[in-house]
């Protein structure tokens, strides 16, 4: 069995095929069989889990297993604290109201790669980072809840999925899992797990068991965010 995550770059698919050609995760990952569990956004960054192991690739997508998901998001202007509440609230978005989400506005930028193709910059409209931890899984979610408290999202990124994160993984590069985090995966997606619905936390993005390898890209990830 393979279990494998990647950082997957801007504009790339959470797929290995495209008919009209538009960059897929074949184009970085050669290895064959394996299928991502859950998707990223074509114009979202950050980790994708890839696996062949297909008991546990139903599970963890199964829509009565809540897994945490964390987001750092780039918005328009500084969110007030009456919109930050809102978001750990819940908002109507298309598809329904979102659950409440852990949300907290963020000192200081992660310290993260540039993107291929920079966010559209206004002098006068300053930007800001929030850290998002969802355990829901709708269409575009985050990038519509930011919307509809007034701040849209310019730039979206996914540094950690339950207790993996990507560590100093650049765009693009991607490794396989330790034998712990592959223990610690099946143990969330155990079958009593599901029945619970228990909503499972990831470790900090700082644990020496999700170092990834240091790649030659800008910037890299600040190994605590607690």
């Amino acid at each position: 069995m393979r279990y494998i995550i990647i950082n997957k770059p801007y504009e790339v698919l959470t797929q290995f095929t495209d008919e009209a050609g538009r960059a897929t995760l074949k184009d970085f990952v050669p290895v064959p069989g394996i299928y991502p569990v859950g998707r990223l956004d074509y114009d979202s960054e950050g980790l994708v889990l890839l696996t062949d192991d297909k008991q546990l690739q139903h599970r963890l997508s199964n829509p009565m297993f809540k897994v945490e998901k964390t987001y750092w998001v780039q918005v328009d202007g500084v969110p007030a604290d009456e919109a930050l509440t809102k978001l750990r609230l819940g908002v109507q978005i298309k598809g329904g109201k979102t659950t409440p989400a852990k949300v907290r506005l963020l000192e200081e930028a992660p310290e993260v790669w540039e993107r291929s193709k920079p966010i559209r910059f206004r002098k006068n409209i300053p930007t800001s980072w929030l850290e998002i931890r969802i355990s829901q899984g709708m269409n575009r979610q985050v990038r519509r809840m930011t919307a509809a408290v007034g701040y849209p999202t310019l730039r979206l990124i996914r540094p950690g999925i339950g207790p993996l994160s990507l560590g100093d993984l650049q765009p693009g590069q991607w490794r396989d899992l330790t034998p712990e985090e592959v223990e610690q995966l099946k143990s969330i997606a155990s079958k009593e797990n599901i029945a619970s619905g228990s909503n499972v936390r990831g470790k900090s993005f700082g644990s020496s068991g999700n170092k990834g390898r240091k790649g030659s890209g800008r910037g890299g990830f600040r190994k605590q965010i607690n």
